[in-house]
């Protein structure tokens, strides 16, 4: 899969699941950095890449597009483990990432936002409280589904893993207590460098800087880049007892 380029926002969660399985595919690919801040995303030359003026964008060697993270997830995971043979389990996937597209990335992520961005008015300090009210409903739902196995889906990693996992590994910033949840890696994640989970070490994979600082942080900080990931990675571990 040659001439990729993935146009995108160092700060996305979105765009940061699509580094994050580009780098475990090892697949090789052009960044394109666009500020959505300064109305990048807005311009005639990116509107024709995605009439939606959102990122990321993922532009083939063709040229032919494809936005929304998701999309990009099920493209490039096609005909790998990342996506299962099995038809319920395919379906379980796609449930997941719907339930992150619709229930945690609406609280999860929005929150973030405005904890770095909006100022914080009465009127959305009241409303950020009702984000995260959802959105440990939200955290809640995966908590107890990765109590009861190593993976959101099967025996094995997936897109739904990684889907939730980029939002979630971040969640402290937009207020989120994650000390709450029982998974031990919840409350700490990133204390298990051999797990590749949502609430695990899946940040430490950056062979192509998948996390980056940037240039000017924003209030409370990024995280930095991270150590490339072992393929020892891959295996889940032992449960928590």
């Amino acid at each position: 899969m040659d001439g990729l380029t993935l146009y995108d926002h160092p700060e996305s969660g979105n765009g940061h699941k699509v580094r994050l399985l580009l780098s475990l595919l090892n697949i090789d690919y052009t960044l394109v950095f666009k500020d959505i801040h300064k109305g990048e995303t807005r311009t005639p030359e990116f509107l024709a890449l995605n009439p939606a003026g959102r990122i990321p964008v993922l532009q083939l060697a063709d040229n032919r597009t494809l936005p929304e993270s998701n999309a990009i997830l099920w493209y490039l995971a096609e005909g790998t483990g990342f996506i299962p043979t099995d038809r319920w389990e395919r379906a379980r996937v796609l449930a997941w990432m719907m339930f992150e597209q619709y229930q945690h990335e609406p609280t999860v992520a929005v929150a973030r936002f405005w904890c770095h961005h909006l100022e914080m008015t009465q009127e959305r300090k009241a409303q950020l409280a009702e984000k995260h009210v959802k959105g440990y409903e939200a955290l809640a739902a995966l908590d107890t589904q990765l109590l009861r196995s190593d993976w959101l889906v099967g025996s094995n990693p997936s897109i739904a893993d990684i889907a939730l996992y980029s939002y979630t590994s971040v969640a402290q910033e937009g207020g989120f207590d994650l000390s709450k949840f029982q998974y031990p890696t919840m409350a700490r994640p990133h204390r298990r460098p051999t797990r590749l989970h949502p609430h695990g070490a899946m940040d430490r994979v950056n062979r192509r800087n998948v996390w980056p600082t940037p240039a000017i942080p924003a209030q409370g900080g990024y995280p930095g880049p991270h150590a490339p990931i072992a393929p020892a990675a891959l295996d889940p571990g032992p449960r928590p007892g």
